[in-house]
């Protein structure tokens, strides 16, 4: 097994006759593949006894679409960005589209979450500002819509890098239906003007939202909107989209957290997308280079916290 590779390809069985929103579904809501006694998400591997693993998942898709699917993620290879996982190898073959992806050894920033609870700023800043790397990469040189971004898409290892993953979807989406207002992605972390589904769709600064929630959840150690009744949970996923549409948005409280990193935070969480800043003007915010002279070892931070996946 090649050191760095996640070894067998992951397989999707891809029968004839659906569309490609049951794609897109299936990698936004399900999100895992197995093969063998591995198991495959976002998140990264692990292995897993038999009892443990699913029947294979089954997806209805025209031919023509598995072939353009399979091409598409050929493209995604092109991608060469430090910030974002690896596609090392894709290919399409007896109607199965294999995929090889970088292997993340700490899991996802959702995982880390678990075992801290909170980040502290200095960190988060360090964070931030890999993440801002590859958001400028893939709005401005790839022209790539993440859509989905949230802590289980953001994957980290020992060596203290923070990579974007599961952009695949939105480069499909991309180039198949050259729809932006096609609705994928988890709600939570939707901005607003894609939950008002606006006729004009969205733009790359739906991600900027997405982050700012992120790194506030990061920080705060709770999703930022808290239901009405302050219960630990929403009663219904409609009443948090009312809530994030009609009602403003979260703020960083001033007196737990420096001012850049509230203003970095407000800079990110405007209703109005034409009030955001874009990922490369954010990387010239103060907060993002504020703690540079503390040399923050997010490696060390990340191993301490203990991985929770498998080493291979």
């Amino acid at each position: 097994m090649r050191k760095g590779l996640l070894g067998p390809s992951l397989k999707l069985s891809v029968p004839a006759s659906s569309d490609q929103a049951s794609f897109s579904k299936f990698l936004t809501e399900s999100g895992t593949f197995k093969d063998g006694d591995l198991l495959v998400n976002r998140d990264g591997v692990r292995i897993v006894s038999q009892s443990e693993v699913e029947p294979e998942i089954q997806m209805n898709i025209e031919e023509s679409m598995r072939k353009q699917i399979a091409q598409e993620l050929k493209i995604n290879q092109s991608a060469q960005c430090p910030y974002v996982v690896v596609c090392y190898q894709s290919f399409y073959a007896n109607g199965v589209i294999s995929i090889i992806l970088e292997y993340m050894d700490g899991g996802s920033l959702a995982d880390l979450l678990k075992k801290v609870k909170t980040i502290p700023e200095a960190n988060l800043a360090a964070i931030c500002k890999q993440v801002l790397k590859g958001l400028m990469y893939l709005h401005h040189e790839k022209h790539i819509i993440h859509r989905d971004l949230k802590p289980s898409n953001l994957l980290i290892n020992h060596r203290g890098e923070v990579k974007i993953t599961d952009f695949g979807v939105s480069a499909i989406m991309e180039s198949t239906s050259g729809q932006a207002n096609t609705f994928i992605g988890t709600f939570n972390y939707m901005s607003p003007e894609r939950i008002n589904g606006s006729q004009r769709g969205y733009n790359y600064k739906s991600d900027i939202w997405s982050l700012g929630l992120i790194l506030l959840e990061c920080a705060m150690g709770r999703f930022p909107y808290t239901p009405p009744d302050q219960s630990e949970t929403w009663e219904s996923i409609f009443e948090l989209i009312e809530t994030i549409v009609d009602k403003p948005p979260p703020t960083a409280p001033s007196e737990h957290f420096s001012a850049e990193f509230c203003s970095f935070i407000s800079a990110c969480l405007q209703k109005d997308p034409k009030d955001r800043l874009t990922a490369q003007e954010l990387m010239g915010h103060p907060f993002v280079s504020m703690y540079d002279d503390l040399h923050i070892d997010l490696g060390a931070y990340f191993s301490n916290a203990g991985s929770p996946l498998a080493t291979l």
